[in-house]
């Protein structure tokens, strides 16, 4: 039993994503410098940050969209073909795409799930209750085993050579409803289960566990409406190719993005799912049924007074239990009918060039949010050692903001030393500049003579 609750149980780190709008958090900071001079300054100095870090991408950027262009499900055949380029340099392009791919990711801090994740992820259920599988025959199997292949990383799930799934972020999805149907459906399993304890064959006939088989049942909310919740995964975002039987393989690649999926329900994400169906399990529970109440028919038979009233209630139970299970499945069909068309149209953030522009501007909000702050705590504390700055930011975000994030230090000192406004002193202590300098090292950036310029445009 131990055992059975560990793997309902998933740990994920802290994520070093700061979950504060940029904005916001300048505008916290910048009032909690006491003069007015200072905080202009200081505001200028975020503008000039920004620009420079968004420079500093804009070409690996443009390689990811450009390379991108070419393997597009939509027009990316007809741009390859203008290229007249041979397999092999293809193969090479799709590979690259990949890197970069991979290490926008990364920049945005995706975690690509791993097999214990998704495990303890779908061995619930909450608003999906259908066993959903993908269509694996579907999905190209050479293009993600290729580049793991030079490219090895830990934990990869079983099915990474087909798609991968990138999680970040923790929430929580409440539904709040009647569920007759449900509360229906969990009383009569209940009294099933009962009845299968008798039998001795409860073991037989295991179920997934699902957040409503745990609601609470009484005669005061069973006609009521009842919430129940589910951990959700923020934002998903699922790679994967589809196989073809054109000699020349099919060379798009789906980049599909996704927010607050629960947990139980991750199966809609899924690619290439196949439609579902009556499980194994539940034919099984069919036959089970049937030779339960024929059991249980039989053995009254045989007594010396056979009690019509038990046979019929066995009878009864047995065609209730049946009925159950199948109506069940036409429900829950139903439901995941409905889920599909809720992920396409709310669950769905973007696909393809969408997906890629968010992941971009999602890099480069990110990477100003740690040098600003950074720059912020040593501008207001003073000289501070790697370790001390790191937990100063993370404090300064609790305090200031509510919000808790595994602050990444050393890339925001990284791009700190880059733009030359941070050094160490003899002891390796890092200190900063003062905002006036900062602003001078940094120098008028491009987008500041171009707002300069339509200024005086206006102006005139």
């Amino acid at each position: 039993m131990a055992d059975e609750k560990k793997k309902e149980v998933i740990r994920l780190e802290r994520e070093s994503v700061i979950p504060v709008l940029k904005p916001k958090l300048i505008m916290t900071l910048a009032n909690l410098i006491e003069h007015s001079s200072d905080r202009a300054d200081f505001l200028k100095l975020c503008k000039r940050v920004e620009y420079t870090i968004r420079a500093w991408y804009l070409l690996q950027f443009e390689d990811l969209m450009q390379l991108y262009s070419l393997f597009d499900p939509v027009h990316g055949t007809q741009k390859l073909e203008q290229q007249n380029l041979s397999s092999e340099e293809i193969d090479v392009l799709e590979q690259n795409f990949l890197s970069y791919l991979f290490q926008v990711m990364d920049k945005s801090n995706f975690k690509i799930t791993t097999d214990e994740e998704i495990d303890v992820a779908l061995s619930g259920q909450y608003l999906l209750n259908l066993p959903i599988t993908v269509n694996e025959s579907k999905l190209d199997k050479k293009l993600l085993k290729r580049y793991f292949a030079e490219h090895p990383q830990e934990n990869l799930p079983d099915f990474a050579d087909k798609y991968i799934i990138f999680r970040r972020g923790i929430g929580i999805d409440r539904t709040t409803d009647y569920f007759f149907m449900e509360k229906v459906d969990l009383i009569i399993t209940r009294i099933w289960t009962y009845i299968l304890k008798l039998t001795r064959i409860e073991k037989l006939l295991s179920r997934r566990s699902s957040a409503r088989q745990n609601m609470h049942i009484s005669f005061r909310n069973l006609l009521s409406k009842i919430t129940i919740q589910e951990p959700t995964f923020d934002r998903i975002i699922v790679l994967y190719r589809r196989s073809s039987s054109n000699p020349k393989g099919e060379r798009g690649i789906y980049v599909k993005h996704f927010k607050n999926i629960p947990m139980a329900d991750m199966e809609i994400v899924l690619p290439e799912k196949k439609n579902p169906g009556l499980t194994p399990m539940d034919w099984v529970k069919f036959l089970a049924s049937a030779v339960v109440g024929l059991g249980a028919v039989v053995g009254s038979l045989d007594m010396p007074k056979a009690d019509l009233w038990v046979i019929f209630a066995v009878l009864s139970t047995v065609i209730g239990y049946c009925a159950k299970t199948y109506f069940t499945f036409q429900q829950n069909l139903a439901a995941y009918q409905n889920l599909i068309t809720q992920s396409m149209y709310d669950k769905q953030l973007d696909s393809g060039k969408g997906t890629l522009l968010h992941l971009c501007d999602d890099v480069i909000q990110q990477e100003v949010k740690e040098v600003i702050v950074s720059y912020f705590i040593l501008m207001e504390q003073g000289k501070a050692t790697t370790q001390d700055l790191d937990i100063q930011c993370e404090e300064l975000i609790k305090e200031e903001f509510g919000a808790s994030c595994n602050f990444d230090v050393d890339d925001a000192v990284e791009k700190l030393e880059k733009l030359g406004i941070v050094a160490r002193d003899s002891i390796g202590r890092y200190y900063c500049v003062g905002l006036k300098r900062a602003n001078e090292i940094i120098g008028t950036t491009t987008e500041e003579l171009v707002l300069k310029v339509k200024q005086s445009a206006n102006a005139s």
